[in-house]
């Protein structure tokens, strides 16, 4: 028993609580922002304590709540706290612009509690209750505004994300009769006694369970929350939601597929095939979908539903060098996916536009900020020596070992095309306005400092992995030789 797990679920948590007696803005905003820095640090220091366990609670047998950290979790966990932190930086600066910012910071510090608890998760029943608390905790970010079409985006948020752990909790069921244990088992803990003779039933269940957490990940045909969430939600809420919400049901997924059933038992079956089909369904039709946006929140929220569709394509290719790639892309696009929303909104809040046909000339007078959506923009295409040309390098490789992977990589490559008409043509329009535009004497703009701090850590984050991604690479290197 190690009650050390416990302080970075409840830390937040309690911090949030206590936020509502704060009085002045000024100091709930330092609040919030001690609280953030404090919970990465000790987010960051659980590496002392790998493999340490704790229950909190125990409500039948094989039912219960209990934490442990693994290296899988501790990455998760570190990117989410890193992220969240930044963001709240932005948010400061943003909410000044918006009603009731004690609310937002509230629920804020709360979903990052919920977050926590589902990284350290130490079997299904924990991380299933972790899953449902985020997301009615992620809810209020959508509705902040309060507005009909932003409460209405909100309940379709809940409904898609309630029906996807719905699935989860149905395939948990199951999993509690067939397998030895529904605590997380490198490799799976399916018990084969059992399972002789129930593979078609099992294979079922898995296809649902995965397809149920997908929905989180934006997956076809359980992606439309997505692009009716993001635009409406104040743009900090919109960023944690593509760049690190979406990642959650990631997570849920690989804990299913790689601690539950095993790789073994999936591979080769048409689950795999299946569900590799819906997966470059959903990266052509989001980068369609994208390049026909003209409202840039929107347009931002299709490349989502695409580009997180690379990382549920390195995991069902189930091999070590797809999920080497599947995991650096769950880093390098929640950086640049956050850093794009915030540069997005930066511009947004400064000039109200919301269209991309509005926005030429914007480089010449915010300058910082579209300099960190180039960066932005350059990784999401996998150019490099930015990041995500790292990732998607991995991802080719992998696809290449297999003769559906070898079809993805094609339909990975059309993408990276659409992604770079949809996102470059806004910094090209953005620095090099047309002649026509050029005579219409601009309005002046101006930078919020406090704003461009987050966004040019997230740049700098991206460039410096992209030259010198080998720390990273260990790391989960050591991840993926634990599961194959």
């Amino acid at each position: 028993m190690n009650y050390i797990l416990l302080v970075p679920v409840f830390f937040p948590m309690l911090m949030a609580g206590l936020l509502l007696l704060v009085p002045k803005e000024k100091e709930q905003n330092i609040w919030v922002v001690a609280t953030l820095v404090i919970e990465a640090i000790l987010v960051f220091g659980l590496y002392l304590y790998e493999d340490a366990t704790t229950t909190l609670w125990r409500l039948a047998e094989g039912v219960y709540i209990a934490y442990k950290i693994d290296g899988l979790g501790h990455l998760f966990a570190c990117l989410f706290a890193v992220i969240w932190m930044l963001v709240s930086i932005y948010a400061i600066a943003y909410m000044k612009h918006e009603e009731r910012p004690r609310q937002f910071f509230f629920f804020y510090l709360l979903a990052l509690g919920a977050l926590m608890s589902l990284c350290f998760a130490k079997n299904m029943m924990t991380l299933y209750l972790s899953y449902e608390y985020m997301t009615l905790l992620t809810v209020p970010l959508v509705i902040h505004t309060r507005e009909k079409q932003a409460v209405r985006a909100g309940l379709k948020y809940l409904g898609y994300s309630i029906f996807g752990a719905g699935l989860g909790l149905l395939g948990f069921f199951f999993l509690h009769i067939y397998c030895t244990t529904t605590d997380f088992v490198a490799g799976g803990s399916l018990n084969t006694l059992l399972v002789a003779g129930n593979e078609s039933l099992l294979l079922v269940v898995a296809f649902l369970m995965i397809l149920g957490f997908a929905c989180k990940a934006g997956m076809f045909p359980l992606h439309a929350w997505l692009p009716t969430a993001h635009p409406v939600a104040p743009t900090p809420a919109s960023a944690v939601l593509s760049g690190i919400i979406t990642k959650a049901g990631v997570f849920c997924i690989l804990r299913v597929i790689f601690f539950l059933f095993g790789a073994d038992f999936i591979g080769g079956t048409w689950v795999q095939k299946t569900l590799l089909i819906l997966i470059l369904i959903t990266v052509f039709m989001g980068s369609m979908l994208a390049y026909k946006e003209r409202i840039l929140k929107k347009r931002l929220a299709y490349s989502t539903v695409s580009q997180v569709s690379y990382v549920l394509f390195g995991i069902l290719l189930l091999s070590p060098i797809g999920l080497m790639g599947a995991l650096l892309q769950v880093v390098f696009h929640a950086l640049a996916k956050n850093l794009l929303f915030l540069s997005a909104g930066a511009i947004i809040s400064e000039t109200g536009e919301t269209l991309v046909s509005r926005l030429s000339g914007i480089g010449k007078q915010m300058p910082i900020v579209m300099g960190c959506f180039t960066i932005g923009a350059l990784s999401l295409v996998g150019i490099p020596p930015t990041a995500g040309f790292v990732s998607k390098w991995f991802l080719a490789q992998g696809g290449l070992s297999e003769t559906i992977g070898f079809v993805g990589v094609i339909i990975l490559m059309v993408s990276a095309f659409l992604t770079a008409g949809y996102l470059l043509s806004i910094v090209v329009h953005g620095f090099f306005p047309q002649k026509e535009e050029m005579e219409v004497e601009p309005e002046v703009y101006t930078e919020n400092r406090y704003m461009t701090v987050p966004l040019v850590i997230l740049a700098f984050g991206i460039l410096c992995l992209g030259v010198y991604p080998s720390g990273l690479q260990n790391v989960i290197t050591e991840i993926v030789t634990h599961l194959f």
